[in-house]
């Protein structure tokens, strides 16, 4: 019921998110961790078929760890709570799969996405390529409590990061970062990172380029927008033209954790090392690219 959905979220999900850094913030970078969260609530979880194991499947798993040290270097760090198989703030608000609700959907909706017709929805109707959720179908009315009691929040607050951050310092640049499954068929082709600025139009391609080399600096395989061009959130807030930047960035999980298990492995801790030195290289050369932008006292 869309009543106990919501009464759930109040009591499991409070805060839904976090932003960390903000009131120390001394560069207009923000990273952003949406499909991190790990608060599955119970009401997702009695609803499901799956288990809660199962479910974590399409989790990108401590990517929020591996960007610890962005506060610690005067950028922001906003990080999700809840889970993308719960709801998906990478999608379009209302980009909805008709195979998951009764009833016709609203002519606002977008039924017809590649994304929503796959499966892979703001409300994700799979997992894992192809484990089905849900027994059933759900009411619409379950969507609608999710995407105002959790979507539409996060993309405001993140949002006004960036136009506090390009009024504060005359630009913004959005890091939006994600893990990938491993494919162990072509891992002799296969990058550890792949970078999706929507292919130019989300973000400078000297920004692009910055990464890319700092990345293959430290002896990482990188690749640009291809499997991953960028998705909701890079396409939606990247405006190079305003001032704002936004770059995708997906890791390959099997560089750090064990995909079945989910146990981190013992090489977690020198790539946490090798983003941090990535976040500080980027807090020192984008003043230099962009000529300088405002750059608060300490």
């Amino acid at each position: 019921m869309p009543q106990d959905e919501a009464l759930c979220i109040a009591a499991e999900l409070d805060p839904p998110f976090t932003i960390l850094g903000a009131q120390s913030q001394r560069v207009p970078i923000v990273f952003n961790s949406p499909h991190s969260g790990r608060v599955y609530p119970s009401v997702f979880l009695a609803a499901s078929r799956l288990s809660a194991q199962a479910l974590r499947k399409s989790e990108d798993a401590y990517v929020e760890q591996l960007l610890h040290a962005a506060p610690e270097h005067g950028a922001v760090l906003m990080q999700a709570h809840f889970p993308r198989a719960y709801v998906d703030i990478n999608r379009e608000p209302y980009e909805l799969d008709p195979l998951l609700f009764n009833g016709r959907l609203p002519d606002f909706v977008n039924s017809q996405s590649l994304r929503a017709i796959g499966g892979l929805g703001t409300i994700a109707r799979i997992v894992n390529e192809k484990e089905e959720i849900y027994p059933g179908p759900l009411a619409l009315d379950t969507a609608f409590v999710r995407i105002e009691k959790l979507y539409k929040p996060y993309h405001a607050a993140l949002g006004d990061l960036l136009q506090a951050s390009r009024a504060r310092f005359g630009g913004a640049f959005l890091f939006d970062c994600h893990s990938m499954p491993s494919q162990q068929v072509e891992r002799g082709g296969w990058p550890d990172f792949v970078l999706g600025d929507r292919f130019g139009a989300s973000c400078a391609p000297e920004i692009t380029r910055l990464v890319m080399a700092l990345l293959k600096g430290l002896g990482y395989r990188v690749g640009l927008n291809k499997p991953y061009a960028g998705g909701y959130i890079t396409e939606h807030f990247g405006k190079p033209r305003h001032g704002i930047h936004a770059l995708q960035i997906e890791v390959d999980r099997s560089i750090y954790m064990n995909e079945e298990t989910f146990e981190k492995t013992p090489a977690f801790m020198s790539l946490q090392r090798d983003m941090s030195h990535v976040v500080s290289t980027l807090v020192q050369e984008l003043p230099r690219w962009s000529g300088g932008y405002k750059v608060a006292a300490e």
